[in-house]
């Protein structure tokens, strides 16, 4: 998955009618921001596993998990990463979220 650079690590404060301005409710919007978070998440966590089962060995012992340097540097860099809240929030923002209402 890209992570775009520009996302901020951290809250920042929203204007809640920009963000109510798409849908003309903010709780369809949050829906919509949380349900993107969601997959963002699963994302990012297939592709650590992905990653980290490289490493994985039916016999490591306890100390050789512990030891494994570059496990820890991939663990490290995603630890780093954007929450998916935030990217979602971006991704809103930015109209890069397509939903649609089932009637």
């Amino acid at each position: 998955m890209e992570i775009k650079k520009g996302v901020p690590n951290n809250t920042i404060t929203r204007d809640v009618a920009k963000l109510a301005a798409p849908t003309g409710n903010i709780y369809e919007s949050i829906v919509i921001m949380a349900k993107r978070a969601n997959q963002i998440s699963a994302e990012l966590k297939q592709e650590l596993e992905n990653k980290l089962s490289e490493f994985s060995k039916s016999a490591d012992t306890l100390e050789e998990t512990f030891e494994n340097r570059e496990q820890i540097e991939i663990s490290r860099h995603y630890e780093k990463l954007p929450k998916p809240t935030l990217l979602s929030i971006n991704e809103f923002e930015e109209g890069k979220i397509y939903s649609r209402k089932v009637v």
